[in-house]
């Protein structure tokens, strides 16, 4: 089996669950009804995995794009007989919903000539475990696994057998043909009641109404744009939570073990989203993801969880599903994930750091918002001196990570802003003795005079990529000789080019002996500390080095193979496109001489 770059897929969603859509027009990931839910197609992690494929009968070229300012995609064929496109979306819940209606309509559109075409419908429930029973309907098919349904409807015939329903029909100019997966059908309706046309026009007002929000005139207008409707694809709407990203498993390395679960919320991930929306000028979905962190989190030290499922019913517990052979022969694929139960003591300042831009752009906190700050606030004064697993996770042993404890400072020292600038009531000598002592213990503890650099942990020289934060949260003074010498040391032992990997596996016990690709993320930092210390020009010539790796859509997986270029990782990631989005405002600021927002890069 060929397989597609993780980048020629596009996502399709309905802020309950997603899809990935190929280039070939085959549908290879979707889970229903929830983003954590078990997957009904799974072939982009193992050829039996269950697809949806609409595609011409003959040989053929293709290419897709998003409709204008949308998520709605659209899949162009062309053969020596014509050629037709697909339209797929999902439609969202209407104002009276409580959640969405757990669909995905693909449109076929004929533009010119007559092309034979053929749809193959594969569900495989349950992440493809056990069977799958598949039955002729009246108006299509529908499959059935221990009480779970997903039906096809069409108008289409359908020959069924074997576990797959296939459909082979004409398309010539002008004509229309629907085809519906509807999740929780245990019957086929007319496909007229599934109200096709109908619901790709309010599909696509809302994609359109949500563009409207973006509040950014700068350079790369486009790829903030499609940056931003990535993320809100990202929100899970019935809560508020914002997965890191929608899938499971994409391995950090073909071949290697490095397999996750991102379906989840991360507070890190997630706050530096609602960031990134309050910035851009949409804080509705910004203030919900905070009613859901209030609601999550009990925000004691004892039991406070670095990530959450979406939903009080998700299930964390990491467990491996031997049957699927993973993404390029890359197993194990793993569902749920353990770091649910680590330690992360830098979490405190990404979430502090959040509200406080909020602040910032959309004027004061409510109460549970600054309550949330005072609470990050405390516990960061009482966990900074301890041990941790950091922003990376590592499931070696736990250190005195420099990066956890900068983000306590951070904690501690927006708290501290907040009272002394704006009025909120806190004990802000308390925590202004904590930030003091921190920052001493890192500045003692924390740089290398050998290697000139921030190291990863206490009591260790190896590099950590997480020090290119530490020019954007105020740590040091603009100009501190250390903020350049660590950009330098951190680009010559860790990057490759615009690429830059978050240590040297070799010399940092993490828990996992294979190789993992070079973070965008970290891409995106890397610029902006370039930026921090005056290389606007080499900044900018990195960033459209790393622009051209993207995909055909502008999307971008968590990390490429600097050598071969290949995608790698979960995809789309949050934490790609929000360096994205924070690298092109602050690009296109230090270009036009403007003042740069000093926060994440």
């Amino acid at each position: 089996m060929t397989h597609p770059s993780i980048h020629d897929y596009g996502l399709i969603g309905d802020m309950n669950s997603c899809a990935l859509v190929g280039v070939d027009g085959s549908v290879d990931w979707a889970c229903f009804p929830r983003f954590d839910s078990p997957s009904v197609f799974a072939a982009i992690l193992d050829p039996n995995g269950g697809r949806f494929v609409i595609e011409p009968r003959e040989e053929y070229a293709s290419s897709h794009r998003y409709i204008e300012a949308t998520n709605v995609l659209e899949t162009t064929f062309t053969t020596s007989s014509g050629s037709f496109a697909v339209i797929d979306f999902m439609p969202l819940a209407r104002p009276s919903q409580a959640t969405a209606p757990h669909e995905i309509h693909r449109i076929v559109r004929g533009i010119s000539g007559r092309v034979d075409a053929r749809a193959v419908f594969e569900p495989r429930l349950g992440y493809g475990e056990g069977e799958t029973a598949l039955k002729s309907g009246r108006h299509g098919a529908v499959a059935h696994r221990e009480g779970e349904s997903l039906a096809l409807i069409t108008d289409v015939p359908l020959h069924v057998a074997n576990g797959k329903a296939e459909a082979a029909f004409s398309v010539a100019p002008d004509d229309r043909v629907a085809f519906v997966a509807a999740w929780g059908y245990k019957r086929t309706p007319s496909p007229r009641a599934m109200d096709s046309e109908a619901k790709l026009a309010r599909t696509l007002r809302y994609w359109e109404a949500t563009s409207t929000k973006l509040q950014y005139t700068g350079e790369w207008r486009d790829w903030v744009l499609r940056s931003f409707l990535v993320l809100h694809l990202l929100i899970y709407q019935p809560t508020g939570a914002i997965v890191a990203a929608p899938t499971t498993s994409l391995p950090e390395w073909v071949g290697g073990g490095r397999n996750w679960d991102y379906r989840f919320c991360w507070l890190r991930d997630a706050a530096w989203s609602m960031g990134v929306l309050f910035r851009l000028g949409d804080p509705h979905e910004g203030e919900a993801f905070v009613r859901w962190v209030v609601g999550q989190c009990q925000l004691g030290l004892e039991h406070m969880q670095i990530l959450y499922g979406i939903a009080t019913e998700s299930v964390l517990e990491e467990r491996e599903l031997p049957h699927l052979a993973g993404y390029r022969n890359s197993p194990p694929v793993r569902v749920g994930n353990d770091a649910a139960f680590h330690r992360q003591l830098d979490v405190f300042g990404e979430v502090a750091l959040s509200l406080s831009t909020y602040h910032k752009h959309h004027g004061d906190l409510t109460d549970e918002m600054w309550d949330l700050v005072r609470r990050m606030a405390d516990l960061a004064a009482r966990a900074w001196h301890t041990e941790d697993r950091s922003i990376w996770e590592v499931r070696g042993p736990e250190r005195h990570f420099v990066y956890s404890k900068v983000m306590c400072w951070v904690a501690l020292d927006r708290a501290c802003a907040l009272v002394e600038a704006h009025g909120y009531e806190g004990p802000v000598e308390f925590w202004r003795a904590e930030a003091d002592k921190i920052k001493a213990d890192v500045l003692a503890n924390g740089w290398s005079h050998a290697k000139q650099s921030f190291v990863q942990y206490y009591g260790g020289e190896s590099l950590d990529a997480s020090a290119l934060l530490i020019p954007f949260v105020g740590f040091l003074e603009p100009g501190d000789p250390r903020i350049a010498s660590t950009v330098r040391s951190v680009q010559r032992e860790l990057a490759d080019g615009p690429f830059v990997r978050r240590y040297v596996p070799a010399e940092t016990d993490d828990g996992l002996d294979c190789e993992e690709g070079a973070f965008y993320m970290l891409s995106f930092w890397l610029i902006g500390a370039l930026l921090s210390i005056g290389e606007t020009e080499e900044a900018a010539q990195l960033f459209d080095a790393v622009r051209e790796t993207a995909g055909a859509l502008g999307l971008f997986a968590e990390m490429i193979d600097p050598q071969s270029r290949l995608p790698l990782g979960n995809y789309p990631q949050a934490f790609s496109h929000i360096g994205l989005i924070h690298t092109a405002r602050n690009l296109s600021f230090a270009l036009h001489s403007e003042q740069a927002d000093p926060l994440i890069a």
